[in-house]
């Protein structure tokens, strides 16, 4: 059945789901990518440990501030409240979240990042953001290890044909 075909109504749904798709993939959604971005637009990949690992956040222990956004986008970044800042108020930590336009998804965010610097603050080397992180770290050497030492013995094998070859040259 081709879009030609769908009957006037079906066709418009088609074209808005479409429509949305293509916005959210363009935005780098959380709903179709892992990736998020930091305040200043670079991609970073965030561990998210499981909800129940995580310190938990009072409301009333929270002050929530929402301030002009910055960087690209232009008027529509620059003119709307759609920052997000939220402050610890017995650790002092601070974040900043301004990764959409959507005041209620950066909140949804900032409170996720609270979280976790909340987790790290408390529970220090223990923390499982901190153990999944260094793990990956950990991997992330090994295959780099690894990948030297395969280097090293092919370097070693050319070294050994090379040698051979000149040495069967030499007798001939």
């Amino acid at each position: 059945m081709s879009s030609l075909d769908v009957p006037g109504s079906m066709s418009r749904l088609i074209m808005f789901v479409r429509y949305m798709y293509n916005g959210l993939a363009r935005n780098n959604s959380p709903w179709l990518s892992s990736v998020a971005k930091t305040p200043l637009g670079t991609p970073l990949r965030v561990a998210i440990a499981g909800k129940k690992d995580l310190v938990h956040l009072e409301e009333d222990e929270l002050e929530e501030q929402f301030v002009r956004g910055s960087g690209p986008g232009g008027q529509a970044t620059n003119k709307t409240s759609n920052c997000v800042v939220l402050k610890h108020i017995p650790s002092g930590i601070v974040v900043k979240c301004h990764q959409t336009r959507s005041v209620d998804i950066n909140r949804k965010r900032a409170r996720e990042i609270m979280q976790q610097k909340l987790d790290v603050f408390y529970k220090g080397e223990r923390s499982d953001i901190l153990v999944r992180k260094k793990e990956a770290e950990a991997k992330k050497q090994d295959k780099r290890r690894r990948v030297n030492e395969n280097l090293q013995r092919k370097r070693l094998f050319k070294e050994a044909l090379l040698a051979q070859s000149t040495s069967g040259n030499d007798s001939v």
